[in-house]
Formats: C-alpha cells, sequence, structure tokens
C-alpha cells in the first residue's frame, strides 16, 4: 500500500514537471515569435523611412528626365530598379480617371459630371502594393 502511495505521488510529480515543461516550451516558442515580429516590424519601418527619404530624389530625376531628352534611357532603368525595391509609379496620365485614394487634387477646371486627370504636378508611388503617397494632380471636369 505504502509502495502505491509512493508511485501515485511520483507519477503526479512526473506529470506536474512534464505540464511545466509543456508550459515552459510554449512561453518560450511565443516569445520567439514575438522577437521575431519585432525584428520585421523594426526591417519594414527602416526600409520604409528610407523609401520617404528617396521620394524628392525620384522627383528630382523626374523632372531632370522630362526636360532633357537624353535622359530618357535613365527611365527605363530606374522604373526597372523602382520595381525591385517594390516601389511603382501611380498611373496618373492624362485622362485617367480621378480616384481620390491615389490623387490629391490641388486645382480643378471645368464643367461636368466625370472627374479626370488634367495634368500630374508630383508623381505618386504605392509601395509593396500600398499607396506610399498620392499623386499630386490638376483635375479636368468633363460630360460623362
Amino acid at each position: 500500500m505504502k509502495e502505491k502511495k509512493s508511485e501515485d505521488k511520483f507519477d503526479e510529480k512526473i506529470t506536474e514537471l512534464t505540464n511545466d515543461l509543456q508550459r515552459t516550451r510554449a512561453d518560450f516558442e511565443n516569445f520567439r515569435k514575438q522577437v521575431e515580429n519585432q525584428k520585421e516590424n523594426e526591417r519594414k519601418a527602416t526600409r520604409l523611412a528610407t523609401v520617404y527619404k528617396v521620394l524628392p530624389l525620384l522627383d528630382d530625376l523626374d523632372r531632370a528626365i522630362a526636360a532633357y531628352e537624353e535622359l530618357k534611357p535613365l527611365e527605363k532603368s530606374l522604373t526597372k530598379t523602382l520595381g525591385e525595391l517594390e516601389l511603382k509609379k501611380i498611373d496618373s496620365n492624362e485622362g485617367v480617371e480621378f480616384n481620390p485614394d491615389l490623387f490629391e487634387a490641388v486645382m480643378v477646371e471645368g464643367e461636368g459630371e466625370k472627374e479626370v486627370v488634367a495634368e500630374t504636378l508630383r508623381p505618386g508611388y504605392y509601395y509593396g502594393g500600398e499607396v506610399l503617397r498620392p499623386a499630386m494632380v490638376k483635375v479636368k471636369r468633363i460630360e460623362g
């Protein structure tokens, strides 16, 4: 009988220690995942901050390419490189339908029901598929 009690206590202790070990493993796994998430969030924030700092340079390059015809070949290379960085220009060509999620209208001209882009004043960009900066545009109202 005494052996049975001792055996039961031993089994209880094993069960208790096993449960403690499982909780400790789960806590450690949760901690590891949390640290990985924090690192990934920091990497994303750093990349985003870098991209924001590059936008004025891209604006200057766009103006230079528009002003000097001999820089046109640079545009294709620049677009390819931006694509590799998950940075893509928002299509704000003349005649594109106005979308307030993609464009920031600074001027509206004309009468009509339909609003379209009349001129791009500053290009907008997607980063990782999301709008990083809306394009600054003039809008023209036309009959729909």
